[in-house]
């Protein structure tokens, strides 16, 4: 029997150094997983990028595939999109799908995939009514959103650090698969 595959998408936020521990549980819980990166996010991961294909088995993405060339991963059962920055929320949202992973995520929706997202915002960026505008949005569209007090993220200070809850997204997202 094939593993469950899960997709795992990251932006440039501070708990995407984090990565390979996530993969790392994804795995040990019966999964294949595929990488995904926004640009900045692959270039923040930019030295460790080798490792993590050699880890997930599969080339880690930050970019379309060019027309006319074989798609390098297998379905999806699910996504993580986590941390997810403003801009990608944002993005995602509004259907702006410069980026690779954005796109895959604003298709996904109409594909019926099951996707977790958990956005990484600071308090300043979400005091901005945009980032609950696109949270209402995504949540509408059937994403399940982890942000705020009902689980998941809670915005902290700029420059404050806490621990991402990571653990809360990987458990959302295997409950998803069934």
């Amino acid at each position: 029997m094939e593993p469950m595959t899960i997709y795992l998408f990251g932006s440039a936020a501070p708990p995407v150094f984090e990565v390979r521990t996530v993969i790392r549980d994804l795995q040990s819980r019966g999964a294949a997983v595929c990488l995904g990166l926004t640009p900045t996010a692959a270039d923040w991961l930019r030295d460790d990028l080798e490792s993590l294909e050699e880890l997930t088995g599969r080339p880690v993405r930050s970019r379309y595939k060019r027309p006319g060339e074989p798609d390098v991963w297998p379905k999806a059962e699910a996504i993580l999109f986590a941390p997810v920055t403003a801009n990608s929320l944002n993005a995602w949202a509004l259907c702006l799908t410069s980026s690779f992973v954005v796109g895959v995520v604003a298709e996904g929706i109409g594909k019926a995939i099951p996707i977790v997202a958990m956005p990484c915002v600071n308090a300043a960026y979400a005091s901005h009514p945009q980032i609950d505008r696109s949270v209402e949005t995504l949540r509408a569209a059937g994403v399940t959103v982890l942000y705020g007090k009902d689980g998941g993220f809670v915005p902290n200070a700029p420059g404050e650090k806490r621990a991402y809850p990571w653990q809360a997204a990987v458990e959302e997202t295997l409950r998803r698969t069934g």
